[in-house]
């Protein structure tokens, strides 16, 4: 049994590591200010700590005793990194320094495995997208993904603090707020849909993405945990497959049982017209099976919004 620290671990993808790591014996600490997380996420029986990642201090905290560090604390809105940069920075980046520099004065080396984002590619013309795609980020979110990579290698060629970040593309699943501002397409559509209501659509619903299951990023963060590398390593977090958002909302629509009413607005500005990973390096390196077809993903979101209500 062994002791890990999840920053952001009150959030969507971080509850649901929380929810992993406890289910295999493990003891959880969470460091998560509950800006956007909430408390009910996370489990009975972890230790939670409500404070900023950016705070020395309470990082320093978090990870005495702790065996290895999962940090998924962020702001993942480009809007909001447009609107408040030096903020959204401070989380960011800012926020991964602080830790690193905490393993760094702790001596002991904890291991950190850290999100990234297909936010570093930007808008990239060749697809799928392989891990040693050209990153040219075109906001600030995927900006500072990208400067957590970067630092990354430098606290393993120069502190030796073994890292792996994962590049997660469009993550879904159950507790992904469709209300919230910070929520992806799926919930929002899912609870649409779910409740008779229309969808918006942007441009002509061709764009694709590739949408990755919660579970199978658990899966991921935990696998790679194991590599224990200084080397660095990034890899994507995908399925390998392109949705377009108008099949999206028809399969939502056909397990939801109702009909599909998609109004159509005009495209947005600087939208990236199709966004794909390629996973085989991913699946090669850290073992991964199959990913979560997306039926049954979109059902268990369907399902998690029935429960709710």
């Amino acid at each position: 049994m062994a002791v890990y620290l999840v920053t952001g671990g009150a959030g969507f993808i971080g509850s649901h590591l929380c929810d992993a790591l406890m289910a295999r014996g493990d003891t959880v600490r969470v460091l998560d200010d509950l800006s956007t997380g909430f408390r009910r996420n996370v489990p009975a029986g972890a230790a939670l700590i409500e404070g900023d990642v950016g705070d020395r201090v309470a990082v320093r905290r978090a990870l005495d005793g702790a065996d290895g560090c999962f940090h998924l604390a962020a702001i993942a809105s480009v809007e909001r990194g447009v609107k408040d940069w030096v903020s959204t920075h401070r989380t960011n980046l800012s926020g991964t320094i602080v830790l690193f520099d905490a393993v760094r004065e702790h001596g002991s080396r904890i291991p950190v495995v850290y999100a990234s984002s297909a936010a570093v590619y930007g808008d990239c013309k060749t697809v799928p997208i392989a891990e040693d795609a050209e990153r040219r980020p075109l906001s600030a979110y995927g900006a500072d993904k990208y400067g957590c990579e970067l630092h990354a290698r430098v606290a393993g060629h120069v502190h030796s603090i073994p890292t792996v970040g994962l590049r997660f593309f469009n993550v879904y699943g159950p507790r992904q707020d469709p209300r919230s501002p910070y929520s992806g397409v799926i919930s929002i559509f899912c609870e649409r849909i779910g409740a008779g209501l229309p969808v918006s659509v942007f441009g002509d619903g061709l764009q694709t993405r590739d949408f990755v299951h919660v579970g199978d990023v658990v899966a991921a963060l935990l696998a790679a945990m194991r590599l224990r590398s200084t080397g660095a390593p990034v890899f994507n977090v995908c399925t390998g497959t392109p949705t377009t958002v108008l099949d999206l909302a028809a399969t939502i629509a056909d397990l939801a049982g109702k009909p599909l009413d998609a109004r159509h607005l005009p495209a947005r500005a600087g939208e990236i017209r199709h966004s794909l990973g390629c996973s085989a390096r991913t699946r090669a390196a850290l073992g991964l099976g199959e990913p979560t077809r997306l039926r049954i993903g979109l059902a268990s979101v369907l399902g998690w919004l029935a429960a709710a209500q």
